[in-house]
């Protein structure tokens, strides 16, 4: 079988901790940037005190910011989601810190329990949801910033091949 990306060549790099960078500072690269939201992940004192849970709408809260970069913390119950998006011209890192959530895209679904991360770059498609019977909590690393979140029909994730209609939130 041909490989198609770095990943299956490679492997994943969360899974070869060595080659994590420590966090800097001033994070610029993106295993800095995983560095981070592992670093802010594991000192629970930084962030368990300041979760909310509404059960009416997702709850989230801006933990830091840096030159070119912000860090948010988010809760989600059972049932919310965040609807179809990308982020804009943002990169980032999704890091589940407790419960487990569902992340869609066009080529499938996949679960991500407490300390599961993913690392996406602009303009990358998905929806994220809480789909257990237990409250979940996430971190969100943006480079830079998040300024718009464009959401996305339903449509482009059942076939991946209509054109997305994007609506900035």
């Amino acid at each position: 079988m041909n490989s198609d990306n770095d990943l299956q060549i490679a492997g994943d790099i969360l899974e070869v901790p060595h080659l994590l960078q420590t966090p800097r500072e001033h994070p610029a690269t993106v295993a800095e940037f995983v560095g981070l939201a592992r670093s802010v992940a594991a000192d629970r004192t930084q962030w368990e005190h300041l979760v909310e849970y509404d059960a009416t709408s997702r709850w989230y809260h801006r933990l830091r910011t840096g030159p070119g970069y912000e860090v948010w913390l988010l809760s989600w119950v059972p049932g919310q989601g965040s609807g179809l998006h990308d982020h804009g011209l943002s990169s980032g890192v999704l890091t589940v810190l407790d419960g487990t959530l569902t992340e869609r895209t066009e080529r499938g679904t996949r679960a991500l329990g407490a300390g599961a991360q993913r690392m996406f770059a602009p303009g990358y498609v998905h929806e994220v949801v809480n789909d257990t019977l237990e409250p979940a909590i996430s971190l969100h690393v943006y480079f830079p910033g998040l300024t718009e979140m464009p959401m996305h029909t339903a449509c482009a994730r059942r076939t991946g091949s209509e054109p997305v209609d994007a609506v900035t939130a």
